[in-house]
């Protein structure tokens, strides 16, 4: 079933992540909402670690390396 996340224009966050403006938060809700149609269930977590990769503050190896730690088996 869908649920709805917390997408806050006026504060410029998603589940309580602060974006940096308003284009980079519309497009990160709307790939989220896209996928959460296929099963996706978004955490607070990971979309703070997606900010993070976003403006550069870990690498990509870095990323898939937080992401296997958390998900994987």
């Amino acid at each position: 079933m869908y649920k709805t996340i917390d997408v806050d224009r006026n504060s410029l966050t998603i589940m309580g992540v602060k974006f940096s403006d308003l284009k980079t938060l519309e497009s990160t809700a709307n790939a989220i909402g896209t996928n959460m149609f296929e099963g996706f269930e978004p955490t607070k977590e990971l979309i703070q670690l997606y900010v993070e990769w976003k403006k550069g503050g870990i690498s990509e190896s870095e990323l898939l390396n937080k992401l296997y730690t958390i998900y994987g088996k």
